[in-house]
């Protein structure tokens, strides 16, 4: 298996995730530059990387399976990857680029999971619709817009609740 790690994906990744993350900022009295320009390199190189790389592997992972069941199985394969695990290690990179390094710790890992859980009606739709949908080529960017709007969505209800 090659990764690949296109152009399109590096702009995209890096735009969409800073754009959602400095807007949930923002929204949340939380701005920093060091915080912008980190969220952007991680959605230009990590996210950038893996995610497309992911529904790559979903796609010929399922690729002879038809009806409900590959729509299951591609759904299930995405929320395997935006796991408990991947939420905290995002909310790792958010703590270091904020240096808020004594925020740091095993703690993550439990709003990591609390976080995965509540959104799993959401995440299931949004996933759904992303993988089943969506063409291939677009789906990195749909996740990235989806993971956009929920970092807003974090930031709202922190300040509205």
């Amino acid at each position: 298996m090659t990764l690949q790690y296109k152009t399109t994906d590096i702009l995209r990744g890096g735009l969409i995730y800073t754009t959602g993350d400095t807007i949930a900022a923002l929204l949340a009295g939380e701005f920093s530059w060091a915080r912008m320009f980190g969220i952007l390199l991680i959605g230009a190189t990590v996210y950038a990387v893996e995610i497309p790389n992911w529904f790559n592997w979903i796609d010929r992972r399922v690729q002879r399976a038809q009806g409900w069941q590959a729509a299951l199985r591609r759904t299930l394969l995405a929320m395997l990857y935006f796991n408990p695990l991947w939420i905290a290690r995002h909310i790792l990179f958010l703590k270091l680029f904020m240096g808020q390094f004594s925020a740091i710790g095993w703690n993550l890992l439990w709003v990591g999971l609390l976080s995965f859980l509540v959104n799993i009606p959401i995440s299931l739709l949004a996933n759904f619709l992303i993988q089943n949908k969506v063409p291939l080529r677009w789906r990195f960017v749909a996740s990235a817009v989806f993971s956009a709007l929920m970092a807003i969505y974090y930031a709202l209800s922190a300040v509205w609740f």
